[in-house]
């Protein structure tokens, strides 16, 4: 029997050596489908958005199609979905954003993307500390009869999000699983009893009637909505610790806009039917986020409230968390790459969390509450509410950049999509995220609520614009004075290995760099 010949072995250049990955990758094979959508619904905030999201907006806009509006937001978003996905299964990227961005319409406007990023998810996450110690004063008067000062429960649920984003994901993930399951429980039997007990005596379906949508004032609704699914978009981020990213990021993509839209609608829905569609608006200012709380107790007794309000404290810790972990990760992706410093790609030996990035992330939301605690600013108004709105901007303007950049992508790279994945969805996607965009800037004093002429008004949204400006002229600079790092944008994981300087082709020339510029 012949002895096969073994394999002939490689012999790299001289001078050349494999990088090593410990401190530069984060930890594979940790998150299944399930642990993904963990994280991505609690971003999403599910108990927060029913009860504050919806009941504001039916206060503010005396508008009925709510429960509409949050399902043709799902729409838009299954179709940027498709495009987003199937680049997904391309580039993996704890960035997400920035790297499809940058892949797609080249290289500074990826930095830009990632300048955008790096605000909107940290706003996003410092902002929910302002709500966190109004969510506690309700359940703690109840349980011990005090009171403390918001910033007191804020520092306490800072302290644990810093330590759990020490943590191995899936530990997070854990921590996720358990208060997001009894969040969505909540909702449900607050949704059953709001329909056992309707208005007047009968169930009705007026609300979900399509004119409720054609009427003024419904552009801002959408815009409304759209903050309720801010979050979905998460599953791309934990990429590169996904068991099978192939399969895992589809699948928790999907799964989750179509949770997040059923959810949502059902619960506007339940609202008016519990109230009487011609009263909800009136009911819905007369007792903003206490609404839910107020149908419950009519209709489930004092215990339901209690625990309601319990696990609305928990959805807002829950939200903190994910958000901390996303906005750590898109550090890390960037320090991983050179575009920030390189202390923020670095992972903790033991348990693979982007460690650095956690605690600069950590150390600016403490920052944050030890600001608004000793200057007295309103924790709820001028936090929570308007650091969530311009946060929420933000990811809207990521994700329309993103479809966008899906498109350029797939021209230069169609092999293995179909026209429906790499151009007709994202375009549809496109263009109705534009429509949205244009609505929010027009509608921007309305969403903040402050008077037309206040300087907030072009403050906020004008932030945006000016990082993405200021990060692609940083991207031009890197190109010009550190090619090296220049190449290596939007790569990911394979960043590491691009930072040797290889021979131009063979078997250790660079990989991954495709249409890029």
């Amino acid at each position: 029997m012949t002895t096969p010949a073994p394999t002939p072995t490689r012999t790299p250049p001289a001078g050349y050596r494999r990088p090593s990955n410990v401190s530069s990758t984060l930890a594979k094979g940790r998150l299944g489908v399930p642990s993904v959508i963990f994280f991505v619904l609690s971003a999403a905030a599910p108990l927060t958005v029913v009860a504050g999201v919806v009941t504001t907006a039916y206060a503010v806009t005396g508008i009925t199609g709510i429960p509409l509006a949050f399902l043709v937001v799902a729409a838009v978003l299954a179709f940027f979905s498709i495009g987003y996905v199937a680049m997904a299964r391309r580039v993996a990227n704890a960035g997400a954003f920035y790297a499809y961005i940058s892949q797609g319409l080249g290289r500074p406007a990826g930095v830009g993307a990632a300048w955008v990023a790096l605000i909107a998810y940290n706003l996003l996450q410092v902002g929910l500390y302002g709500a966190v110690g109004a969510a506690a004063s309700p359940v703690l008067s109840r349980l011990t009869g005090t009171e403390p000062a918001w910033w007191v429960v804020a520092l306490c649920a800072w302290a644990l999000v810093a330590v759990l984003g020490l943590l191995r994901v899936d530990i997070n993930g854990l921590v996720l699983a358990v208060l997001l399951i009894g969040e969505i429980l909540v909702i449900l039997v607050f949704d059953a009893g709001q329909l056992l007990h309707p208005a007047g005596g009968t169930v009705t379906f007026a609300t979900l009637s399509p004119e409720n949508l054609l009427v003024p004032g419904a552009g801002a609704l959408l815009v409304t909505a759209m903050t309720g699914f801010v979050g979905f978009e998460s599953a791309v981020v934990f990429s590169e610790e996904s068991k099978d990213p192939q399969r895992t990021v589809p699948r928790a993509t999907y799964l989750s806009v179509a949770i997040i839209a059923v959810l949502y609608a059902l619960s506007a829905w339940t609202m008016t039917v519990a109230a009487g569609a011609d009263r909800i608006a009136d009911v819905a200012r007369a007792q903003s986020v206490e609404l839910i709380f107020t149908f419950a107790g009519n209709h489930l007794g004092p215990t339901a409230v209690t625990i309601g309000q319990a696990l609305f404290l928990t959805s807002l810790l829950a939200a903190m968390i994910s958000f901390h972990n996303t906005t750590s990760r898109y550090a890390f992706a960037l320090g991983r790459e050179r575009v920030l410093p390189a202390v923020f790609g670095r992972t903790a030996p033991r348990t693979g969390a982007p460690r650095t990035a956690s605690v600069a992330q950590s150390t600016l939301g403490l920052g944050v509450i030890t600001l608004y605690a000793v200057a007295g600013w309103d924790p709820i108004v001028q936090l929570f509410y308007w650091a969530g709105a311009a946060g929420a901007f933000g990811v809207l303007l990521l994700i329309t950049s993103t479809s966008l950049a899906v498109i350029v992508f797939f021209a230069r790279r169609p092999d293995g999509e179909n026209v429906w994945r790499r151009i007709v969805a994202p375009a549809v996607a496109a263009a109705a995220l534009v429509t949205v965009v244009t609505i929010a800037v027009a509608n921007f004093a309305t969403l903040l609520g402050v008077a037309p002429d206040d300087p907030l008004r072009w403050i906020v949204p004008g932030t945006f614009p000016l990082a993405a400006l200021l990060g692609a002229l940083w991207g031009t600079v890197l190109r010009r004075r550190r090619p090296d790092v220049y190449a290596r944008i939007g790569l990911g994981a394979e960043s590491p290995i691009a930072a040797i300087t290889p021979p131009a082709t063979g078997p250790y020339a660079p990989a991954g760099q495709g249409g890029a510029r």
